[in-house]
């Protein structure tokens, strides 16, 4: 039997509860595989990325397990010292 969602008929937004996910493998060269609404890491550092209007910055000192709410279009692998990074949407 399928689970009860009661909220399966409402439109999701940027505040919405996150949705799905996937890890990220830092690129100088690719787009990840769906822009994010947040981003996190399991361990701490930097995080090199391109937002989805195309500015370029690193973000210094993330935290492990805190969501970052990132419009990501790219994590790049140069500037990037964060692991276990993970794409939320």
């Amino acid at each position: 039997m399928p689970i009860f969602d009661p909220f399966s008929q409402y439109q999701p937004g940027l505040s919405s509860p996150i949705q799905g996910g996937f890890d990220i493998v830092p690129d100088d060269a690719t787009d990840l595989s769906a822009v994010t609404r947040a981003v996190m890491v399991s361990a701490a550092g930097d995080v090199a990325v391109i937002l989805k209007n195309g500015d370029r910055l690193t973000l210094p000192g993330l935290l492990p397990g805190v969501i970052y709410p990132l419009r990501a279009l790219r994590v790049e692998a140069t500037g990037t010292t964060a692991t276990g990074l993970k794409g939320l949407v």
